[in-house]
């Protein structure tokens, strides 16, 4: 009998060694996941080359921002098809109001303004850097907040491409949102009222993206970060983002160069705290007031 129990204990314990064993073999969520987002990255990888290859042949990108864009495009596609969805419904309306009237836009702007339409490294990342983050997020460590900020800096940086490219292309005569005097158009700080109902129209065109996708977001809560994030670009861009001053033209510029051809120099505003880095806070700006109203 001594000898019975011992053989049965035996196999109780081969039995659950082999349960463990097979345990191993079996799929856990978490590893599903993983695969899902593999697979994700890999489609996804794909389809960004593509898209991004056909807007570097539209100009749209330098060579620097169309391997940028590809890679915030796999990411954003690996967290979830929603969230490349999402990052393709602003490249593609940001893409379609740069090139709307272009060239009248330049020779409004030209002389103020650093960049022309084609968007490099810098200025994917300052508009689409938080939002790759918020992705990157959600794919290591799965959680609601991913959602809030993804869906507050896109909205924001939405809000404030269309504010800029609809108000430039529309007209009138921009005022300072610090001393409501008229300024340049182009003039960085300077706003407009059909610029200002554009980028109300951004905000709200990305919350309802998210809306449609079902992302555990409040509508209201996406579309009002949006909407802080571009008035916080406002105020800092007449504030503290650098300005700089053409002695030969007599005139305010963000250009390094003026379009005369005369070196300018630095006269106002924080060094190295341009356009590009006022985006991004503009960004950061959106994600944090869509987390905190969520």
């Amino acid at each position: 009998m001594v000898g019975g129990k011992r053989k049965l204990t035996a196999a109780r314990i081969a039995f659950k060694q082999e349960g463990a064993s097979f345990r191993r073999f079996i799929p856990t969520k978490r590893g599903i996941q993983l695969r899902e987002a593999l697979a994700r990255a890999i489609a996804g990888g794909l389809l960004a080359v593509a898209v991004t290859f056909a807007a570097r042949r539209t100009r749209s990108l330098t060579m620097s921002g169309a391997v940028t864009a590809a890679i915030v495009g796999t990411l954003a596609i690996a967290a979830g098809w929603s969230w490349g969805f999402l990052l393709c419904s602003f490249f593609v309306t940001a893409s379609a109001l740069s090139r709307l009237g272009g060239r009248r836009k330049m020779e409004l702007v030209g002389a103020i303004v650093q960049k022309g339409g084609e968007r490099d490294v810098k200025q994917v990342l300052s508009n689409g850097g938080v939002f790759a983050l918020s992705a990157l997020g959600y794919l290591i460590l799965p959680a609601p907040i991913w959602f809030a900020t993804g869906i507050g800096a896109l909205a924001a940086s939405t809000a404030d491409t269309w504010a800029t490219e609809v108000g430039t292309l529309a007209g009138g005569e921009p005022i300072s949102i610090i001393s409501g005097r008229k300024v340049p158009p182009g003039t960085s700080g300077g706003v407009t009222l059909m610029g200002s109902v554009a980028g109300a129209g951004g905000a709200l065109f990305i919350a309802a993206g998210a809306a449609l996708a079902h992302w555990p977001v409040p509508f209201a809560a996406a579309a009002l970060g949006g909407m802080a994030g571009a008035l916080a670009d406002s105020i800092l861009g007449a504030t503290l983002q650098a300005r700089r001053w053409c002695d030969l033209c007599a005139m305010s510029t963000e250009r390094l160069v003026h379009s005369c051809g005369t070196p300018t120099r630095r006269a106002g505003g924080v060094a190295g705290f341009d356009n590009d880095a006022v985006n991004a806070v503009c960004s950061g700006v959106g994600a944090l007031v869509a987390f905190l109203l969520s």
